[in-house]
């Protein structure tokens, strides 16, 4: 069977069961068997693309590994008809989602990137979270090892060796996936895109833009089918 767009279910050969499954799926629940949750989302850009790029095709994570009750509250909400059911249900499944990843993160040790488990570095993991959250500010490493509280030597140190790249090397690329996202996702001219993440103009942005990705901003945006 194929989830796909929608919930919508298939057989391997394109015959949509959905329907069918769902009205008796509860006829075919027993006694100490067990039920299949499955929910899916369409993800595109590459914010996303960084951290599935970090996971296997298939992560196996056992529910009792999770530190979170999010499956039984799931199980919970499917059992009942209420008003607001689905609301609760795409909720309930955004939280399952990030316990899984984190879970299936946290298990890989050395594995996982060095920008996910520096996050839970008390003075990296604010640096971090400064950058993701403000990409267009005027970031240095003084200013951010200042925010964090730390020497400007201490700072560039630690974050290369927890992260893998210096600070700066890492503002810069995450700067261009976030700009990638806004070419892909919005009509916002080249120049609004170049102050949102950090750059004066738009012929500066399309210059650093073209230096990191090989194509210009006008070109990424034809090929990812963005707007504007």
């Amino acid at each position: 069977m194929v989830v796909g767009p929608g919930n919508r279910l298939t057989t391997m050969d394109g015959t949509d069961i959905t329907e069918e499954f769902l009205a008796g799926s509860r006829e075919r629940e027993s006694a100490g068997g067990s039920v299949i949750v499955s929910g899916t989302y369409q993800v595109t850009g590459d914010v996303g693309a960084r951290l599935l790029a970090a996971l296997p095709g298939i992560a196996c994570v056992p529910a009792v590994d999770l530190g979170s009750p999010v499956l039984d509250l799931l199980i919970t909400e499917l059992d009942v008809d209420r008003p607001g059911r689905q609301v609760v249900l795409d909720r309930l499944l955004d939280l399952a989602l990030v316990e899984t990843v984190r879970t299936w993160m946290d298990a890989q040790r050395g594995a996982a990137p060095g920008w996910f488990r520096a996050q839970s570095d008390a003075v990296v993991g604010q640096a971090l979270r400064l950058v993701h959250d403000e990409p267009g500010a005027q970031w240095t490493v003084s200013n951010l090892a200042a925010r964090c509280g730390v020497s400007r030597a201490a700072f560039a140190r630690r974050f290369t060796d927890l992260v893998g790249t210096p600070p700066m090397a890492y503002l810069a690329d995450w700067r261009m996936t976030v700009a990638a996202d806004l070419l892909r996702n919005t009509g916002d001219t080249a120049d609004v895109i170049a102050r949102k993440v950090g750059y004066a103009n738009a012929f500066a942005f399309s210059a650093a833009f073209k230096r990191h990705r090989g194509i210009s901003p006008r070109e990424h945006r034809l090929v990812a089918g963005g707007g504007g």
